[in-house]
C-alpha cells in the first residue's frame, strides 16, 4: 500500500473546524450553506486521503458521491430525515479515513511528515466524529445538552465541534454541558478517548524514533 499525502485530509478537516463556522458566525453565507460547505468539502478533498488504498478508495469515492448529493438535497428540501441521512454518510466516511490513516500511522518505525500529519488528522477526525453523535444524540433526544447558543435539532450547529473539541482535550470549560445520561456517558467516552489516543500516540512516536535511530547505527 502506498503512502498517502494526508494533507488533502487535514485541510478540509480544518476547513471544517475552523473556516465553517468562522463564516458562520460572521453570517457571510447561511446556514444552511454553512452545513452544505462543510460537508462536502470533508468529502469532495478528503477523499484524496484514500488514493492507493485499493478497495477502500473505491467504497469511499462512492460513500463521498452519495453524501455530497443527499447534503446538497437535504439543505434543498429542509428535510430531517436527508439531514440524517447525510450525517450517516459523513459518518461512514471519517469511519473509513480513520481506519485508512490509522493503518499508515500505527505502523512501521519510519518518522516522516506524512506520518504526523495522519495523527494529527485522526484526532481531528475523532472530533468530528464525536460531534455527529452529540447531534444525533440531541435530535432523538431534545434537551439533553444545555447552553446551545440556539436550538438545536437535525441542522449543523457549530456548538457541536466546538463542544466535541473542548471535551477531547478535556478543556472543560462548562459554558455547554450534558444532562442527560446518554449524553453524559458519550462525553466521558471522548475525552478517555482523546486522552488515551495521545498518550498512545507520543509513545509510539518515540518508539519508532528510537527504532530508527538504532537501525542508523546512530
Amino acid at each position: 500500500m502506498q503512502n498517502n499525502n494526508f494533507s488533502y485530509l487535514l485541510i478540509a478537516l480544518l476547513i471544517f473546524v475552523i473556516v465553517v463556522p468562522v463564516t458562520y458566525d460572521l453570517e457571510l453565507i447561511s446556514a444552511k450553506a454553512s452545513r452544505a460547505v462543510g460537508i462536502s468539502c470533508v468529502l469532495a478533498i478528503g477523499i484524496w486521503s484514500l488514493r492507493g488504498a485499493g478497495k477502500l478508495y473505491s467504497i469511499g469515492m462512492l460513500v463521498a458521491i452519495v453524501g455530497i448529493a443527499i447534503n446538497i438535497l437535504s439543505v434543498i428540501r429542509e428535510s430531517d430525515a436527508l439531514h440524517i441521512t447525510s450525517d450517516a454518510f459523513l459518518f461512514v466516511f471519517l469511519s473509513l479515513a480513520i481506519f485508512n490513516t490509522m493503518r499508515q500511522v500505527a505502523v512501521g518505525t519510519e518518522i516522516n511528515p506524512n506520518r504526523i500529519v495522519g495523527a494529527i488528522c485522526v484526532y481531528l477526525l475523532l472530533g468530528v466524529i464525536w460531534s455527529i453523535f452529540y447531534l444525533v444524540i440531541e435530535f432523538f433526544e431534545p434537551g439533553s445538552f444545555r447552553g446551545l447558543t440556539e436550538a438545536a435539532s437535525s441542522a449543523w450547529n457549530p456548538d457541536w465541534i466546538y463542544f466535541s473539541f473542548v471535551t477531547i482535550t478535556t478543556l472543560g470549560y462548562g459554558d455547554i454541558t450534558p444532562v442527560t445520561q446518554t449524553a453524559r456517558s458519550f462525553a466521558f467516552a471522548e475525552a478517555v478517548v482523546g486522552q488515551f489516543y495521545i498518550a498512545v500516540l507520543v509513545a509510539g512516536l518515540v518508539s519508532a524514533y528510537i527504532s530508527a535511530r538504532q537501525s542508523s547505527g546512530e
